[in-house]
């Protein structure tokens, strides 16, 4: 691969290395905020109140993000062909063009002799 391909996705793992490390943080937050609004459990129901909204939070994100690369994909995939067919379009339309003007030209040279 290119030095510029290998830095890009380098780059995007990364990214998503940290993103995914933010939802982490923030599923465990909103668990603690959730547990402080109910003081009367103990320390052991806390921590497994806390344990459990976590692991929903994660698995609800991991979903959404699994549900988006997918649709990402497809978007990809159906851009890709529209530009496929709109570049042979204007292909097709310039070559069509040029032997147009071609075939004019000849037509005025053998007109002109």
């Amino acid at each position: 691969m290119k030095p510029d391909k290998d830095s890009a996705r380098g780059l995007a793992q990364v990214e998503g290395y940290l993103l995914w490390n933010a939802e982490l943080d923030s599923a465990r937050r909103q668990a603690r905020r959730f547990t402080d609004e109910l003081p009367w459990l103990t320390t052991a129901q806390r921590d497994d109140v806390e344990r459990v909204y976590t692991a929903e939070r994660i698995e609800a994100g991991r979903e959404t993000l699994t549900r988006i690369a997918g649709r990402a994909l497809e978007l990809r995939d159906e851009y890709t062909a529209r530009y496929d067919r709109l570049r042979a379009r204007c292909v097709a339309a310039s070559v069509l063009f040029a032997c147009a003007a071609a075939g004019a030209c000849a037509v005025l040279t053998l007109l002109s002799r």
